[in-house]
């Protein structure tokens, strides 16, 4: 059974293959989403769509299912500005399925005082 390690709640849990890492973490008492959106209702439960599920994962990425299209307009579009400086190692929690092993950290800060937001689309050469 694969592993997945939540590096900010220090908690290891097994779940069976192909399994949602949104639902499993839930199971296990792990909290994605920041602030109210925990709330049902403030989220959009598991749709894709709001991005307060996003994670980064840190090890293992192989490990998760490929970006769907729901994925990849969210990220990319929609809520670009959360993923900015993490675009290789974020992702949806509601979009995950679980093949194998993982390290995920939950409720990644917004990069906006970093250098990967404030730098120019064009550097001088």
């Amino acid at each position: 059974m694969p592993k997945i390690t939540f590096i900010n709640e220090k908690q290891e849990i097994e779940v069976p293959e192909g399994s949602n890492l949104r639902t499993e973490a839930r199971k296990a008492g792990v909290e994605l989403h920041p602030w109210i959106f925990k709330y049902a209702g403030l989220n959009c439960m598991g749709n894709g769509l709001c991005a307060t599920c996003r994670v980064l994962v840190k090890k293992g990425m192989g490990n998760l299912s490929k970006k769907g299209v729901v994925e990849k307009l969210s990220l990319g579009t929609i809520h670009a500005f959360e993923s900015i400086g993490h675009e290789d190692e974020m992702r949806l929690a509601c979009q995950c399925t679980v093949t194998g092993d993982c390290t995920i950290e939950t409720k990644p800060p917004m990069n906006i005082s970093g250098e990967v937001f404030w730098q120019k689309p064009y550097p001088n050469k």
